[in-house]
């Protein structure tokens, strides 16, 4: 077999694409498609560790644009992405996927609480680690949690998986004319605030010289060829 490039990996997904084509809730055929594909990429002899977002059970920041309080709205977004990450484990597990959800929330009677090292040892003895809770804090998004815990845990790399091929110059399902970027830096995506992460999370990416590639995760095999190396979607370092 040959060496992998990246042999340890967060990977991103969108509490969205659990929902599908519902737009809210699970979508059990999508939920069961992205576990495959999570579990040919353990096959591979990979780290994986998950962060999800809860758009598809509630977001904080809607909620605090409809008049709610801020902290209140993102710690209930928090809990949508516990429930999410219960539904991923519970159908990694059915696939015989060793799994663990951690949260930065603590409760004991659904999942681990957050301890760095011992989330360590459960990616060394091969088991996926799905990361749940955000980063415990309100005002930060799923994307700086996924981009927190890919440099604790020590990842090669990070991978968002949308439902676009890449970073676009515009918004690909607006602008028929929109060009995809093979590779970008960093500071491009700041300067031309082109949305593909929000400026904490890619501030963080920067500083820790921690490589991010957006792929569509509705491309069958897309999370596994990125870990081989080959040139899938848009490489950001």
């Amino acid at each position: 077999m040959a060496p992998l490039k990246y042999s340890s990996v967060l990977l991103k997904l969108s509490g969205e694409a659990l929902a599908g084509e519902r737009s809210t809730g699970f979508d059990f055929d999508v939920l069961d498609r992205l576990a495959g594909e999570i579990k040919d990429v353990v096959a591979m002899g990979t780290r994986v560790g998950v962060v999800i977002g809860g758009g598809n059970i509630v977001r904080g920041a809607q909620l605090s644009k409809m008049g709610m309080d801020r902290v209140g709205a993102d710690y209930m977004g928090m809990l949508g992405t516990v429930i999410n990450a219960l539904a991923m484990q519970d159908v990694l597990e059915k696939k015989n996927i060793d799994t663990r959800v951690m949260t930065a929330i603590r409760m004991e009677e659904i999942a681990e609480p957050y301890i760095r090292r011992r989330a360590q040892r459960h990616l060394d003895k091969g088991r996926v680690v799905i990361f749940a809770g955000g980063t415990g804090n309100p005002y930060f998004s799923t994307d700086t949690a996924a981009v927190l815990r890919g440099i604790q845990m020590k990842a090669d790399v990070i991978i968002k998986a949308t439902s676009v091929d890449g970073i676009y110059s515009a918004d690909p399902k607006k602008d028929k004319t929109a060009t995809m970027y093979e590779t970008l830096a960093y500071r491009d995506i700041i300067r031309d605030e082109l949305g593909v992460m929000d400026q904490t999370a890619i501030t963080l990416c920067r500083e820790n010289s921690m490589p991010l590639i957006v792929l569509n995760i509705q491309r069958p095999g897309s999370v596994a060829s990125a870990i081989r190396g080959d040139r899938v979607g848009t490489l950001v370092q």
